[in-house]
């Protein structure tokens, strides 16, 4: 019984070892299978991660194409600003300028015109010669006084032509 107690014990310690061994070979390829399908995994990482960086990389050409884009419009427009203020300044000039004349030509013919009243009658046998006289009067004085003109209300016209001129 020894001897078949001996050899039993020594034929399970083989089917242990036995077992053992394929279970150390089941972990081992377990194992083996587990690292491959990490390094699978971390592989697809990196290549989403490069994607993604691409992305980025992509948009940050998209956007640095479109503030240049956009700075370049600002900088025309800021450019035609400019010249319109400085039309601007040069019509408000032009326009101070001739509302001054306009004011002074209005000065000049309300002068003249109260001026004119000293040569006017109220007697009318004498108005066709008293036109007369005066008329010598004005023609005469006009080399004198050249604001003693016969036609003195003909109206100032200004055109647009003239605000071109600077």
């Amino acid at each position: 019984m020894a001897s078949s107690s001996g050899n039993s014990s020594g034929s399970t310690q083989l089917q242990n070892s036995g077992s053992e061994g394929d279970l150390q070979h089941l972990m081992d390829q377990r194992k083996r299978k587990r690292m491959q399908s990490n390094r699978e995994s971390a592989r697809r990482s990196r290549m989403r991660k490069q994607q993604h960086l691409d992305d980025l990389m992509g948009q940050v050409t998209q956007l640095r194409k479109d503030n240049n884009q956009i700075l370049t419009s600002i900088n025309i427009t800021t450019q035609h600003l400019m010249n319109v203020e400085a039309e601007n300044s040069v019509l408000k000039a032009q326009m101070e300028e001739l509302s001054q004349r306009l004011e002074s030509l209005t000065e000049i013919l309300n002068y003249i015109n109260s001026s004119n009243g000293v040569f006017e009658t109220h007697e009318p046998n004498n108005t066709l010669l008293h036109h007369h006289q005066a008329s010598a009067s004005a023609d005469h004085n006009s080399f004198i006084n050249p604001w003693n003109l016969l036609y003195v209300n003909q109206p100032i016209m200004a055109t647009a032509d003239m605000l071109h001129q600077y």
